[in-house]
């Protein structure tokens, strides 16, 4: 089933590739080893899924200024996401993503926490601010 999701502000190039979801903000700094790319904190809703090419899904940004340079050191060692889709964010968010000429996006409607599942494939067209799912989650 198709479905779309309409964004407010986005950068990027289109990209499509599976999802993941996360129940809570995100910190590049607190919630992931720099060294493998898995989500490391214990109790967090992704704990042990890697971000390597995945599209992440993320309600709100956690912490500050680790975001600035952390997406451009994922790129560097290989195992960063294929593109950011937050709720809410914030500058050094932006600042790290464009560094690191990673698809990020803010703002949704419909809620994509309640449209989209882990595993689902989504295409994100940034230029069109448009979110759409190609398919379910098996």
């Amino acid at each position: 089933m198709t479905t779309t999701i309409t964004v407010k502000r986005a950068y990027g190039v289109p990209v499509e590739g599976q999802v993941i979801v996360f129940r809570e903000g995100f910190s590049p700094r607190y919630d992931l080893d720099r060294v493998t790319g898995i989500i490391s904190r214990r109790g967090h809703s992704a704990e042990g899924l890697s971000l390597k090419d995945k599209i992440v899904v993320i309600p709100t940004v956690k912490g500050g200024v680790a975001g600035g340079w952390a997406f451009a050191d994922m790129v560097h060692k290989g195992f960063a996401p294929k593109a950011l889709v937050f709720g809410k964010l914030n500058p050094v968010m932006v600042q790290g993503a464009v560094l690191a000429k990673l698809p990020i996006t803010e703002g949704w409607e419909p809620d994509a926490l309640s449209v989209l599942h882990t595993g689902d494939v989504v295409r994100i067209d940034p230029q069109r601010l448009v979110i759409t799912r190609i398919s379910t989650a098996a």
